[in-house]
C-alpha cells in the first residue's frame, strides 16, 4: 500500500513567481517518484498563479487556522509523513500534527533559513554588524528541533545550525534545488542578444532593494558608458512604489511579470543583480545558468552558488567594480562566452545533481524505521514539543471558540 504525505503549505505554490513555489514542486516531484500518495493542505487564498496540483495528481485542501477541523482531516488521511514548508506552518499546525498523529515522521522544509535573511536585512538597513541571534532564529531553530529531519537548502545555512548554533547534524539534510531539465543547446548567440534584465518578486524585499540599488546606485553609470543599453525589470507582484521607477527615457524599463523565464532570459546579455542582503540559492542564478545569462551579483548573491572562484560571471561588492564588471560582460564577447559556459557547468555540477534526491530518500528510511531511537536522541526537541504544545494548544482552542461566538 502506497505510503502518504502531508505536505502543509504557508501559499499555494506559483512556480512562475517565486523559487519557493519552484522548490514545492520539485519536492512532490520527488515524493511522486518514491511511490507516496501526497496531499497538499494550506490556510492561504489560491490566487489566479497557483499552480493547479491536481493535474499533477496531488489531493488539494483547503484548511482554516485555529479550527478542530484540521484535526479531523489528518485523522481521516492518516498520513505518515508531514511536510511544513515554513517554520510558521510549523507553528502553526505541528502541535495538532503531533498530537492526533504521534508516530508520523516531520519534515520542515525550510526555503531558506528565515532569520538569516532578517538578520541580514537589519544590518543593511540601519548599518550594524549583523546578528544571527535573534528572536526569529530562536522561533524557527525551535521548529528544527521539534521535527524530525528539516531540509536545508544551502551549505553555508548547514555550517551556520551545525557550528554556531550546535544543532545535531542527524536532524539536517543538504538538499540544494534540483533540475530535471537539461540545458538548451539551442541557447541564442551573443549577437542576437541585448540589454541588461534583473528578474525577481517585488514582493520579496532583497528583491526591491536590489531594484532601489540598481536605479539609485549602478545604472546611471552604466547608461552614461553604453547609452543605447537599457535594463528591464521583471518580477511577479509589481508593487505601486517599484512602478513608479519606470522610465524609459533613462532606459529603466519595468516589464513585470513573464510567463517563461528562461525564454526571457535568453534575449538579454547580462543578469545585473546587485543583492544586498538575503539568504539560501537565488532561483533567478539557476535560471540565468541554464539559459546561458552571465551575471553580475555580490558575495551574498552568489552565496553558495559558486564553486571555489568559479561564477558564472562576476562578483563585486563595491559599485565602481559592479559597473565595470558588468560593462566587460555586456561588451567582451570572450569573456561573455566564458562566463556562459562557467554557468552551464555549475549547472550540470549543483543543480543535476540527483545524488542529493538518493541520499534524502535513504535518510527518510532510516529515520522512520528507527524513529524513537531517532526521537530519543534529540531530547531537546521533546521538551520543546510539551512546552509548545501547552502554550500553543489553548491559545488556538480560545481563538477557535472567540470564532464560534462571533
Amino acid at each position: 500500500m502506497p505510503k502518504k504525505i502531508l505536505i502543509i503549505g504557508l501559499v499555494w505554490p506559483e512556480p512562475k513567481s517565486s523559487a519557493a513555489g519552484w522548490r514545492i514542486l520539485q519536492l512532490i516531484d520527488f515524493f511522486q517518484e518514491q511511490n507516496y500518495t501526497v496531499y497538499f493542505a494550506s490556510a492561504a487564498s489560491k490566487s489566479k498563479h497557483s499552480y493547479s496540483l491536481i493535474q499533477k495528481g496531488v489531493t488539494e485542501k483547503s484548511i482554516q487556522l485555529n479550527d478542530s477541523s484540521f484535526d479531523d482531516y489528518i485523522s481521516e488521511i492518516q498520513p505518515d509523513m508531514i511536510m511544513f514548508d515554513r517554520f510558521v506552518t510549523e507553528e502553526q499546525f505541528g502541535w495538532r500534527v503531533r498530537n492526533i498523529l504521534p508516530d508520523s515522521l516531520t519534515i520542515l522544509d525550510t526555503e531558506d533559513l528565515h532569520f538569516v535573511r532578517k538578520a541580514r536585512e537589519i544590518a543593511y538597513k540601519k548599518k550594524l554588524p549583523v546578528n544571527f541571534f535573534s528572536s526569529e532564529a530562536k522561533r524557527e531553530i525551535a521548529s528544527i528541533l521539534r521535527c524530525d529531519l528539516s531540509l536545508i537548502i544551502s551549505q553555508f545555512e548547514m555550517n551556520l545550525l551545525i557550528n554556531d548554533f550546535h544543532i545535531q547534524k542527524e536532524l539536517l539534510m543538504y538538499i540544494p534545488f534540483i533540475q530535471q531539465q537539461d540545458i538548451d543547446q539551442n541557447e541564442i548567440k551573443f549577437s542576437d542578444r541585448q540589454h541588461f534584465m534583473f528578474i525577481g518578486n517585488c514582493l520579496h524585499e532583497p528583491n526591491y532593494q536590489t531594484i532601489l540599488k540598481l536605479k539609485k546606485d549602478i545604472w546611471a553609470k552604466i547608461k552614461k558608458q553604453l547609452p543605447e543599453t537599457e535594463l528591464h525589470i521583471y518580477g511577479a507582484y509589481m508593487t505601486e512604489k517599484v512602478l513608479q521607477l519606470h522610465n524609459p527615457e533613462t532606459g529603466f524599463i519595468i516589464k513585470g511579470r513573464t510567463e517563461n523565464v528562461l525564454e526571457t532570459m535568453k534575449n538579454y546579455r547580462v543578469l545585473l543583480a546587485p543583492i544586498p542582503f538575503g539568504a539560501g540559492i537565488k532561483g533567478k542564478f539557476v535560471d540565468a545558468m541554464q539559459a546561458g545569462l552571465p551575471s553580475v551579483t555580490t558575495s551574498i548573491g552568489a552565496e553558495d552558488m559558486k564553486i571555489g572562484s568559479q561564477w558564472c560571471g562576476f562578483i563585486a561588492d563595491q559599485d565602481d567594480l559592479f559597473v565595470t564588471n558588468a560593462i566587460d560582460l555586456h561588451h567582451n564577447q570572450q569573456v561573455w562566452e566564458k562566463a556562459k559556459n562557467t554557468g552551464f557547468a555549475l549547472y550540470k555540477k549543483r543543480y543535476q545533481n540527483i545524488d542529493y534526491l538518493q541520499s534524502l530518500s535513504n535518510r527518510i528510511y532510516e529515520i522512520s524505521t528507527n524513529l524513537s531511537w531517532h526521537r530519543q536522541q534529540n531530547f531537546i526537541g521533546q521538551i520543546l514539543h510539551d512546552n509548545q504544545y501547552n502554550a500553543l494548544k489553548y491559545m488556538s482552542k480560545w481563538i477557535e471558540e472567540k470564532n464560534k461566538r462571533n
